[in-house]
């Protein structure tokens, strides 16, 4: 029947939600196995390659329940197949509804929230890390374990940033699946109106952070530092090199000039366009600018 069909449709979508749900937490548990606690122990070493502080900061909530297995999940698989309730047929007692799972998940939000706000930061200390040598190698050395076959840590720190959505993904499928009249119908359309809120709120909450640490950025690299840049409302637009071309007396080019190597190498400015300001520094050593003018936007 139609009915007996969706519904074999839609308990195919929980047991393809459980099982990628196992290979997630097999995949965390390679990151913590595998990357964290080694990397601890050589924090603690004589001769750090790595100092806690930047441990700590890859793998943020690492050691709470982003990176644990979920209880609850494991136990739906073996019996979560025959749920086809409905209130003229309710699901047997022991057959857990595949809604609980959600509330199992939905409380632990949080967790996935803090740590999409730190992915970006945290790529950018591991790199950091990696200019070590030293550190490197013994990465290189965890890396090339079996058990990660040939990944790397940056896409195990990766793969929880694509759990939300496929939460999402696997919501849309069970309600196409599910009548209306179904005990399931509600639960499941709160849990996907929560998941799809959350998502909109770490999107924007992602793209202000990104841009803080952008501004912050730009302003340790200038030796006189720009506290225009600690302006918050503040976002940044683009970057690049201009040659400032240096006028005569009547206001006018040299032409002989325009093509000089010379010019070309004393001119260069490196400019920061933000919302609210144009930034012009010149290079100085080190990788570090000089602030040379600050425009305010009209």
């Amino acid at each position: 029947s139609p009915h007996a069909d969706s519904m074999r449709k839609r308990n195919q979508v929980v047991f393809s939600m459980l099982e990628a749900e196992a290979e997630y937490v097999q995949q965390l548990h390679i990151l913590v196995n595998n990357f964290l606690r080694p990397l601890r122990m050589a924090a603690s070493s004589k001769k750090p390659p790595i100092t806690h502080d930047d441990v700590s900061s890859i793998f943020l909530n690492s050691t709470t329940g982003c990176f644990k297995p979920k209880p609850g999940w494991d136990a739906g698989v073996g019996s979560v197949g025959g749920c086809t309730g409905t209130p003229a047929h309710p699901r047997p007692p022991a057959c857990p509804l595949a809604a609980d799972l959600f509330d199992i998940l939905l409380p632990m939000l949080n967790i996935y929230q803090e740590f999409v706000r730190n992915h970006q930061y945290s790529l950018q200390i591991l790199a950091h890390c990696k200019q070590n040598r030293d550190f490197d190698k013994l990465l290189k050395h965890y890396e090339a374990k079996p058990d990660c076959e040939e990944r790397t840590l940056e896409t195990f720190l990766t793969y929880p940033m694509f759990q939300i959505p496929r939460y999402i993904l696997t919501l849309h499928e069970l309600l196409a699946h599910t009548p209306h009249e179904h005990v399931e119908r509600n639960s499941l359309d709160y849990a996907k109106s929560k998941l799809e809120e959350l998502s909109r709120i770490m999107h924007d909450e992602v793209s202000e952070t990104e841009n803080i640490r952008k501004n912050l950025a730009i302003e340790r690299m200038i030796i006189e530092g720009c506290e225009i840049l600690l302006d918050t409302s503040q976002t940044f637009v683009r970057q690049g090199s201009l040659i400032q071309v240096p006028m005569s007396e009547k206001g006018k080019i040299p032409r002989g000039r325009l093509g000089s190597l010379s010019l070309r190498k004393e001119g260069e400015r490196q400019c920061f366009l933000f919302s609210k300001h144009l930034i012009i520094c010149t290079r100085g050593s080190g990788g570090k600018l000089h602030l040379t003018k600050v425009q305010t936007g009209g």
